[in-house]
């Protein structure tokens, strides 16, 4: 019975075992994927004249009120986090943060060309903007990158004080809903708001320390 039980154990995975730190290719596979599922929620909320929060709807906000594209507003505002990412994160962080927001602010650029939406419901735009986007911020995160901006910011407290970066973001991101009343409809800033909860509740639920062990 007791060898028996030693060939179970020996059968389960250990919990103990060396972590295996991503390859390159997983690396540029992770990012890739994370850059493709935060543009395709900006567009999606973006053609129901919602935003949404951290870096992605502040540039929606700033979008609607200028003529400066949505894609170079996201990469202007995120210039000052850089820093703080360099700073505070490391080069290897903030490298890749970089690499991660210029392509973004390039696929925002060129993608409406080849992907026109002719009409999306708020509610839709709302949960699959915001879901498509917290996917995006978790698949950087879990390879080492950030989209920029207060997604730097909330990263680094949960690493360097163990504070939950979706928790950190729904502060963030309920100032920026605030502060879109002067500009956006009441009922779209509601509808925004839902967007707001979906991107969070993606890092809150999944981008927790100890439960993945990938770097």
């Amino acid at each position: 019975m007791m060898q028996g039980a030693l060939q179970t154990q020996a059968a389960q995975p250990s919990r103990m075992a060396p972590v295996k730190p991503h390859t390159l290719l997983d690396d540029v596979y992770g990012i890739a994927v994370g850059i493709l599922f935060v543009v395709m929620g900006v567009l999606l909320l973006q053609a129901a004249g919602l935003i949404t929060g951290g870096v992605a709807g502040i540039s929606l906000l700033v979008s609607y009120t200028t003529s400066v594209s949505v894609g170079m507003l996201f990469m202007l505002i995120n210039l000052p986090f850089f820093l703080f990412g360099y700073l505070f994160m490391g080069a290897r962080f903030t490298i890749k943060s970089l690499i991660g927001s210029v392509a973004i602010m390039a696929l925002l650029k060129l993608l409406p060309n080849a992907l026109v939406i002719g009409h999306i419901h708020p509610m839709v735009a709302a949960l699959g903007g915001g879901t498509f986007c917290g996917m995006g911020i978790l698949a950087l995160a879990r390879h080492g990158a950030g989209v920029g901006g207060t997604g730097i910011v909330t990263l680094w407290l949960q690493k360097k004080y163990g504070i939950n970066a979706g928790r950190t973001q729904v502060a963030i991101d309920a100032v920026i809903l605030l502060v879109a009343l002067s500009i956006v409809e009441p009922r779209l800033v509601g509808w925004s708001s839902l967007s707001a909860i979906a991107m969070s509740s993606m890092v809150m639920a999944w981008h927790r320390p100890g439960r993945y062990f990938g770097n």
